[in-house]
């Protein structure tokens, strides 16, 4: 499983990214699961981090879920109307 950091606004995007990319790569099975419980500062930056680890998730032949997504984190996903990109799963 994948974890957030407790902040992720743009100015921790890439290196964030950077780093569930490289774990996402090494997870061993099918299923990538990001644990966003932790997350309590953030900005829409966040879910371009969701998005594009998704998208690599995809490519790889994996499947993508989150977990623990705050209300707000939830409520920017609809707003942008990607919530259905990002599937959550119940903790």
């Amino acid at each position: 499983m994948l974890v957030l950091p407790a902040e992720l606004t743009s100015s921790q995007a890439e290196p964030c990214l950077n780093m569930l990319l490289k774990a996402a790569h090494a997870e061993s099975g099918n299923d990538v699961l990001v644990d966003a419980a932790a997350l309590t500062r953030f900005d829409s930056s966040a879910l371009a981090v969701l998005l594009e680890c998704r998208r690599e998730c995809l490519h790889d032949g994996k499947t993508f879920a989150v977990r623990g997504m705050a209300p707000h984190l939830r409520e920017l996903a609809v707003l942008y109307g990607v919530s259905e990109l990002l599937p959550d799963q119940q903790l």
